[in-house]
């Protein structure tokens, strides 16, 4: 088939179209380069740019000129290509860019669409162009017959070679007629010819088969037509004179036994009105009874009206049937006795796992649904409100039939019935929501600062103020995309309060905390349900120890994670760890000097040293920052020291009460119990002066 087509240019006498976005737009594949007007065609009154593919994902450089000066040149996104990489201008003023078509064999209409960019203003762009593609194709096919022998009444099964086996068309039924009848098959990634020969003798078969992408032929011309495939076939009879039947398939069922079926058969010539005759699948006597044939009437055409009762089946591969008048055979044919299509077991296959017969399916999913039973190349199936999925790999055979289908994102029913034809055939999917963990990024946790994402939260958050409260909101917006979704999230919460010391204040775990996807889900209306948290959750709702309660350095502690028993799966989880951290500590200390160097204002010298001391001071501690709960060695405090305190011989000198200002370095770690150095000075009551000390000490934390 041929169709006539001629370069596209505009029509005498119409108005002048709007100026185009861009010109001189070239595509090139490999090495050869298709540019406008040279390649270009007018298919159904549409200029298209025409060009020879070899793969379906085959790869091209395109490169497009505007006709006037633009900001910049975009191509909008199709399902027909994928733009590997933005619109580059070159120095020439020209866009170049590579595209990767997707399926050319499948899709019959490839458009690329310009836009100019935004304007210097920001307005967006108000001017496009369409630029209409014609994917062509030069695929090969070739029969070879090794054996060009055929007999008559036996059905022969041939190879067809093709580089693009997708691109032959196949109709899978038989041609009525003919000296050879025929059909084309697609079985797995090849085409095989099945070839039925009717009468004696030698006889040539014309194939004139059609494509699915076009090419040109030699006048320049599209053509869908294949050359045509001839093959001499040598038809020799048999034994057996062969009597067709005007019918190929006959159904096998209790309908068929009781009532028959009305057949019309070839006038063997020696047939009897109104007799019984046996139909065995071999010539031998004692065969297994097939079916009978009563003969009834006589027709005008040389042929004979029959009742045939089936009582076995059998398939015209497995050999002819015996038409036998007692155990004597008079005459062979041949058809199909089968069952009527009938489904005994359904599976579905999702991406990346098993087949499985739990029927459940998700909205948006592309599944594989096969079918297992008898007869389904017979029948007429599908699925309600699925929609098809071209497939390269789908198995199709009377036992098993697989399609790839796709659930609708707006699919309203819950049971998708499987029907052959109108009829319910008892099997149906089940639709359900779709039910996976998403990253919790969802969930923002505020604390006395604005919300903030979880998982921006990575380790301890130290926390200087009090905490009037930890409230966890949820964005339920962010959890279903357009073409992703996840469903309900299931989470569970554990609490855990403790104090400076790691001892445990107060612990909470909450279950079931369920968050349903919002708009704009395409789902949202479906998941709405009593058990959706509708606002934001409180922890201080939760907790006898109020967060505002806590002392310095306490902590709470909170894990988030995914309910696994929900999933299937352990899903995500986040720790949050507030930390109530502070700079300074104030403490008093009691401490008890010893061998205290002290020097007086008045006096020369270094001093002198005094025997066991007291000293009780409020003293401020230093925190390290960046670090929990961890001093600084070094402390600031005033106070009281009682000078010699312990001597308490009447004629003891140096004893005496001064109020005072002491520095001291103290070592970590030690518990109540340390052992500072001091280092400052003050004002002695009894003698009334300043002095100076420098000193060890035992000093001991209330």
């Amino acid at each position: 088939m041929c169709l006539g087509l001629s370069l596209a240019g505009p029509a005498r006498g119409q108005a002048a179209a709007p100026r185009a976005l861009v010109q001189g737009v070239t595509l090139t594949l490999d090495t050869t380069r298709y540019a406008q007007p040279a390649q270009q065609l007018t298919v159904a009154g549409e200029p298209r740019l025409y060009f020879y593919y070899r793969a379906d994902d085959q790869a091209a450089e395109l490169r497009a000129t505007p006709t006037g000066p633009v900001r910049s040149l975009r191509l909008l996104p199709s399902a027909d290509f994928k733009l590997q990489d933005s619109l580059v201008r070159a120095a020439d003023g020209s866009y170049r860019g590579i595209v990767r078509f997707r399926n050319l064999t499948a899709t019959p209409f490839v458009q690329l669409v310009f836009v100019a960019g935004a304007d210097s203003a920001g307005r967006p762009p108000r001017q496009q162009q369409i630029v209409s593609l014609l994917p062509l194709t030069r695929s090969s096919l070739d029969l070879r017959v090794p054996n060009s022998e055929l007999f008559v009444g036996e059905e022969r099964v041939v190879d067809l070679s093709t580089d693009n086996p997708g691109n032959v068309r196949v109709t899978n039924t038989w041609t009525r007629g003919q000296d050879i009848d025929y059909k084309i098959t697609r079985e797995g990634p090849g085409l095989r010819l099945h070839v039925l020969p009717n009468d004696p003798g030698t006889h040539t078969l014309v194939l004139n088969l059609l494509a699915e992408r076009p090419r040109l032929d030699a006048d320049g011309k599209l053509t869908y037509a294949y050359p045509p495939l001839r093959q001499d076939f040598v038809v020799k009879a048999s034994r057996l004179r062969f009597l067709s039947v005007d019918r190929k398939d006959i159904a096998f069922d209790e309908a068929g036994r009781l009532q028959g079926t009305e057949l019309i058969l070839d006038d063997g010539q020696s047939f009897d009105l109104h007799r019984t005759y046996r139909l065995e699948a071999q010539q031998d006597p004692g065969g297994a009874l097939v079916a009978e044939l009563y003969t009834r009437n006589y027709l005008t055409n040389n042929r004979v009206l029959c009742q045939l009762r089936v009582f076995n089946p059998h398939r015209q591969t497995a050999g002819y049937l015996y038409i036998k008048d007692g155990d004597v055979a008079r005459y062979i044919t041949n058809f199909d006795i089968a069952p009527r299509p009938h489904i005994t077991a359904v599976s579905v296959l999702h991406r990346g796992g098993d087949w499985t017969s739990n029927l459940a399916v998700g909205p948006g999913e592309i599944v594989d649904v096969r079918l297992e039973g008898e007869s389904l190349l017979k029948g007429r199936f599908h699925v309600e409100d699925l929609l098809s999925v071209p497939s390269d790999s789908s198995v199709r055979s009377d036992n098993s039939l697989i399609y790839r289908m796709q659930v609708p994102l707006g699919v309203v029913r819950r049971r998708l019935a499987i029907l052959e034809g109108a009829n319910p055939t008892g099997f149906a999917l089940t639709v359900r929501e779709a039910q996976r963990p998403h990253p919790l990024n969802f969930v923002s946790v505020g604390y006395g600062e604005g919300p903030l994402p979880i998982t921006r939260l990575s380790g301890p958050v130290l926390y200087q103020h009090s905490i009037p409260d930890v409230v966890f909101s949820f964005n339920k917006a962010a959890i279903d995309e357009a073409t992703m979704l996840y469903g309900k999230q299931y989470l569970t919460m554990d609490v855990r309060v403790v104090d400076a010391k790691n001892n445990l204040l107060d612990q909470k775990t909450v279950d079931n905390l369920v968050i349903c996807p919002s708009e704009p889900s395409p789902r949202a209306a479906y998941y709405q349900d009593k058990q959706c948290q509708s606002g934001s959750f409180s922890l201080n709702s939760l907790l006898a120890r109020k967060t505002y309660e806590l002392d310095d350095w306490a902590r709470i502690i909170i894990t988030i994670k995914h309910n696994a028993n929900q999933y299937g799966e352990p899903g995500y989880s986040q720790v949050v760890d507030l930390v109530l951290s502070r700079r300074t500590s104030f403490d008093i200390d009691v401490s008890f000097p010893a061998g205290l160097l002290t020097r007086n204002q008045d006096e020369t010298g270094y001093g002198s040293f005094s025997g066991i001391s007291i000293a009780t001071l409020a003293q401020l501690s230093f925190y390290s920052p960046g670090r929990i709960n961890h001093l600084r060695p070094y402390k600031i405090g005033a106070g009281f020291v009682a000078l010699n305190a312990f001597n308490l011989n009447p004629e003891a000198t140096g004893r005496d009460l001064g109020v005072v200002v002491l520095g001291s370095v103290t070592p970590l770690h030690t518990g109540r119990l340390s052992f500072p150095l001091y280092l400052g000075g003050g004002y002695k009551l009894s003698a009334g002066q300043w002095f100076f000390l420098l000193g060890p000490g035992i000093g001991v934390s209330l």
